[in-house]
């Protein structure tokens, strides 16, 4: 039988593209935010866009969904991927609209991306290029490439060793995280065809 793959349901604006890209590789997907189905999913991948604030509170709204996605995780040593928003919510707190505790699980916060170049724009949104960092720590999920940025606040971790890749828009931005079965990525898999979805094939296939 096919491992399946849990795709967390909190209100995040990119569930269904997610959803397809996932299926278009192969995966057998749950769209779920049952904390007995978390537990027993092969992996999870977490989605998100908009606030940091709006999607951490729908997440903790979901009854035991943070519980049993760290048990799985952070115990269990399921595979597990964030995507955009998704990814910052690996953070300890992120900045927007106040002060918001994340999960924790990468120590670090999510900050304003300040640009001192007026000429460049933010949000940051659009095609860019992906850079493995020298000390990926093993993540050969995220391969030196394009993908497709949407967003105006960037991780800021506090250790180097969890960044896995970095981009340049006016300075460098975090492009993943990365740290034992845990990987989340600024980009969007969904939107950056062949790049993305070669990236959601490896997940699938992913032995951390």
């Amino acid at each position: 039988m096919a491992e399946v793959v849990a795709l967390v349901d909190y209100g995040a604006g990119n569930l269904h593209s997610v959803e397809n890209a996932l299926k278009s590789v192969g995966a057998q997907v749950r769209v779920t935010a049952d904390p007995d189905v978390l537990r027993a999913a092969d992996r999870i991948v977490l989605p998100g866009v908009g606030s940091f604030k709006s999607c951490a509170e729908g997440l903790r709204a979901i009854d035991g969904a943070i519980e049993a996605m760290t048990e799985r995780v952070q115990v269990g040593a399921a595979p597990f991927l964030g995507i955009c928003v998704g990814m910052q919510l690996l953070a300890s707190r992120g900045l927007e609209h106040g002060v918001t505790e994340g999960l924790d699980w990468i120590s670090g916060e999510i900050r304003p991306i300040e640009l001192s170049d007026d000429t460049i724009k933010i949000p940051h949104m659009g095609w860019n290029d992906v850079a493995m960092t020298p000390h990926a720590r093993g993540h050969d999920l995220v391969e030196p490439g394009e993908a497709y940025f949407l967003h105006s606040f960037h991780f800021h971790a506090d250790s180097g060793a969890d960044v896995v890749a970095m981009t340049d828009h006016g300075g460098g931005l975090v492009a993943a995280v990365g740290r034992d079965t845990v990987l989340g990525v600024q980009f969007h898999p969904e939107k950056s065809q062949g790049y993305g979805l070669a990236l959601l094939e490896r997940f699938l296939e992913w032995r951390p």
